[in-house]
């Protein structure tokens, strides 16, 4: 099986502060607003180096989307930062009526996602994120693994037309991806081919889910595992040639159940080709106050989770 190199342990949010600054030095189109939280988005780079272009709104979420949507309308590319639970719940209706519904070139940016926020607790882990931005037209929703992958998300996003959702988080993760890689949006990555099943993860799962295809292969099942780092548009030909050839597959991801990653492939089976499935997300329940490994082995995300949700959609499939 191919060997993934931890390259070492960086948080996905710094990979978001430095792809930021580099657009900023590459294209002066480049804005960035930010709600009170400049160093928790790393986002000081770019304050430091274009104070004419970065725009400190202080704990007023909603109008920082309504300025963004604004600022396009004269060519410039707003990046918006503040945590996920405050990029999306707080400001839903601004993002539905300013952002999306008009088609704005706004990048909705949204750091300290899932419950590895750790020890803030229920009221800033966010869980339900995805789903409410995967919900509205025309929003691109990405969430990518690790700091290299964040990083080329962050550049690529800037040359998308149209609004986005990205997601990053604040422990720091095995980054394992190339640094030098080419982000395409809506593309899966292949991260390791098998014949037993398909592993579909996303954000810090896929390093969890390559762990668990190790565990698995010890017992003699060879489990093809793929980075989903664009949950919309979701790469519906990766997703079903996969099972095609695996007969089952296991979603991985730090959210809801309902509404996330799991939800938009178990509906692309039920209408093209149904097999036994399995998600590993939380189930139904708020995060609560806790270190970050601590919070993914108590609410079901971590690396023998995903063992066991193989063993269970293989049994269902020999039925």
């Amino acid at each position: 099986m191919r060997k993934f190199t931890n390259l070492g342990s960086k948080d996905t949010r710094s990979g978001f502060g430095e792809g930021l600054a580099e657009l900023g030095r590459e294209n002066e189109n480049i804005v960035a607003l930010c709600a009170d939280l400049t160093g928790s988005l790393k986002m000081n780079a770019f304050a430091n180096e274009f104070p004419e272009r970065f725009f400190e709104v202080g704990i007023a979420e909603a109008n920082m989307i309504g300025l963004a949507a604004g600022m396009t309308i004269g060519g410039k590319i707003p990046f918006t930062g503040t945590f996920a639970n405050f990029s999306t719940a707080r400001v839903y209706d601004q993002i539905r009526q300013s952002v999306a519904y008009s088609k704005k070139n706004v990048k909705i940016c949204a750091s300290h996602a899932g419950v590895t926020l750790g020890e803030d607790g229920a009221t800033h882990q966010s869980l339900e994120d995805i789903g409410m931005m995967k919900m509205l037209p025309f929003m691109t929703v990405i969430n990518p693994c690790d700091f290299n992958q964040t990083k080329a998300a962050t550049k690529a996003v800037a040359r998308h037309d149209g609004p986005v959702y990205l997601r990053f988080g604040r422990p720091k993760v095995p980054n394992f991806t190339s640094p030098d890689q080419e982000f395409v949006i809506g593309k899966a990555v292949m991260l390791q081919e098998g014949s037993d099943v398909t592993i579909v993860a996303t954000g810090h799962l896929v390093w969890k889910a390559l762990e668990a295809a190790i565990m698995l292969t010890e017992e003699g099942i060879h489990a093809e595992v793929i980075n989903i780092h664009t949950i919309k548009p979701l790469d519906t030909e990766a997703i079903l040639d996969s099972v095609l050839k695996t007969g089952c597959v296991v979603s991985a991801e730090e959210h809801m159940r309902n509404g996330g990653l799991g939800d938009s492939i178990a509906q692309l089976l039920v209408r093209h080709h149904p097999v036994p499935m399995e998600m590993v997300a939380v189930d139904d329940k708020f995060g609560e106050s806790g270190k970050p490994e601590e919070l993914l082995a108590r609410y079901g995300l971590d690396t023998p989770d995903i063992v066991q949700s193989v063993r269970r959609v293989i049994a269902r499939k020999a039925k």
